[in-house]
């Protein structure tokens, strides 16, 4: 099959070229591997050439750094909406985050938690992806922490670390056998948060 080129054009924008190659590079790190998909695998799936991707992206860790920030504010975007549903109903937020994971993760297209796999492929603390996915992580404990707040928890800390763990079990399961077993993240979400209210 010959390869394809991206012509740019003068009125084409800088950044609908760099979110052509971020997209195409989203789609083969998720399914393939960060380390099964080189960069010229990159640019002959985006039809790009060599120094307009390295253009854009210095470096392939620097292009993995873009991936994992976009997956990010995917999330955060995807989850607050969720959250938005239910105004002035701070224990009903908190299990419109699970409702909402049970649904992604029954999604077809679902391969797990993208911040897991790059760590699982890049165990070094120090290494750019994996410090994208702790400040992911860690963000997400927060915002758990507020919610838990206020819902009015006894601990909102403990409960947030265990709703955090429940997330990336349910993920780390996903992406192992490829399904969730058949437990209602809302449901065990819901019996946790009911323990620390009571």
């Amino acid at each position: 099959m010959p390869k394809t080129r991206v012509i740019a054009t003068q009125d084409e924008t800088k950044p609908a070229l760099r979110e052509h190659i971020l997209n195409i590079a989203d789609e083969l790190f998720y399914r393939q591997g960060i380390r099964a998909t080189g960069v010229d695998t990159i640019i002959a799936k985006s039809g790009v050439a060599k120094t307009t991707l390295y253009r854009y992206f210095p470096s392939k860790d620097d292009l993995v750094v873009a991936y994992l920030e976009q997956r990010n504010q995917r999330f955060w975007e995807l989850m607050e909406v969720e959250i938005a549903k239910h105004p002035h109903q701070p224990r009903e937020q908190l299990l419109a985050v699970f409702k909402w994971l049970d649904e992604l993760l029954a999604k077809p297209d679902c391969l797990g938690c993208p911040f897991l796999i790059a760590t699982a492929e890049y165990a070094e603390l120090d290494y750019p992806g994996h410090q994208v996915a702790i400040a992911h992580k860690e963000a997400v404990r927060d915002r758990l922490i507020q919610l838990a707040e206020n819902a009015g928890v006894s601990n909102p800390g403990e409960l947030a670390a265990n709703l955090l763990l429940l997330i990336d079990g349910a993920f780390a399961q996903r992406r192992l056998f490829g399904q969730v077993a058949e437990v209602s993240l809302e449901k065990v979400a819901a019996m946790l948060i009911d323990a620390y209210l009571s």
